[in-house]
């Protein structure tokens, strides 16, 4: 009877050991291909032009990656936040998901992500009203996602060790720097943009200059005014006179 007990006991503690196990692994691996595709979207929205195109691609192709990339993540950013939670091992509250630095487990690494996921919970609430807010409110709205980046790359490098080590910390570096040269690159194109004030200038004086009109060749050679009251073949009418002379 008590050897029953016993084994029973171990069967039931391996298989709380072994979910546990899965529900880290699982939160753990979800956390990375997170991160990694927030870096995709973050570096798409640099790279895209003021006209939504990418070289090479038209704009509705980079519209739909873009799009895509980020339904990805968002989906899962889901599964990472619901693991972490129903995971055993440590203990992480629902208040504590959407309440930044509230959580018993490492609160400050945690608000992080906190953090992080309300400005994409903002990011996604707008892009499902976007037909009833204005477009400014929504671009303004949808810089967020810059700071979203960030800060859930701390929240990631604070929380998990795996990425301050080995094959990962490679990929994190690589993220970084890769966002950070096309964030340069960005910013030394706005550089060598001409303000769009001078471009309007610019281009009405372009109009102007050739909408003005050209002088009439004269006797004096060309560009010069012909002389008042001459006519086409040089000859001078007089009224009552009976004829031209």
């Amino acid at each position: 009877m008590l050897a029953g007990d016993i084994g029973s006991t171990v069967e039931h503690t391996m298989t709380a050991i072994t979910s546990s196990t899965a529900l880290w692994y699982a939160s753990r691996a979800t956390g990375v291909v997170s991160l990694l595709l927030l870096s995709l979207v973050v570096l798409l929205g640099i790279l895209v032009n003021r006209q939504g195109r990418l070289p090479g691609l038209p704009s509705f192709a980079v519209t739909g990656l873009h799009r895509s990339l980020s339904l990805l993540s968002v989906l899962f950013i889901a599964v990472h936040v619901a693991t972490a939670v129903i995971d055993p091992f440590v203990s992480i509250g629902l208040a504590a998901v959407v309440i930044p630095f509230v959580s018993a487990y490492q609160p400050f690494w945690l608000g992080l992500g906190a953090v992080a996921l309300d400005l994409i919970i903002a990011l996604v609430l707008t892009s499902l009203a976007r037909a009833h807010i204005s477009r400014r409110v929504w671009r303004g709205i949808h810089w967020l996602a810059y700071a979203a980046w960030p800060v859930a790359l701390v929240h990631g490098l604070g929380v998990s060790r795996d990425l301050r080590s080995g094959g990962l910390w490679l990929l994190t570096i690589g993220c970084v720097l890769a966002v950070g040269a096309a964030g340069l690159w960005r910013l030394a194109g706005a550089a060598r943009e001409v303000p769009r004030a001078e471009r309007a200038a610019a281009a009405l004086a372009s109009i102007r200059r050739h909408a003005r009109p050209t002088r009439q060749d004269g006797p004096g050679g060309p560009g010069q005014r012909a002389p008042a009251g001459s006519g086409t073949m040089g000859h001078r009418v007089r009224v009552g006179d009976g004829g031209a002379r």
